[in-house]
């Protein structure tokens, strides 16, 4: 339990640093039998930086309850 939380920790760290990702999409114009026209597309994902913070919240919640059963145990 105390990897898991380590590791949600990190993830909301790291999204609140970067508030988005930009990923490619390959989309098809043309199809004429032999003859191919494709053309990437950019699409955006975004997030407030809250989400992260919110994200480290849960992480550390699952951190301490991991250690307090471990310490209970």
């Amino acid at each position: 339990m105390k990897t898991v939380g380590i590791v949600i920790l990190i993830v909301g760290f790291v999204m609140t640093l970067y508030t988005g990702i930009t990923y490619m999409t390959r989309e098809k114009i043309v199809d004429l039998g032999e003859l191919e026209i494709t053309v990437d597309k950019p699409h955006t994902v975004n997030w407030q930086p809250y989400v992260g913070i919110g994200v480290m919240a849960v992480g550390g919640v699952i951190l301490i309850l991991g250690r307090k059963k471990l310490l209970t145990a």
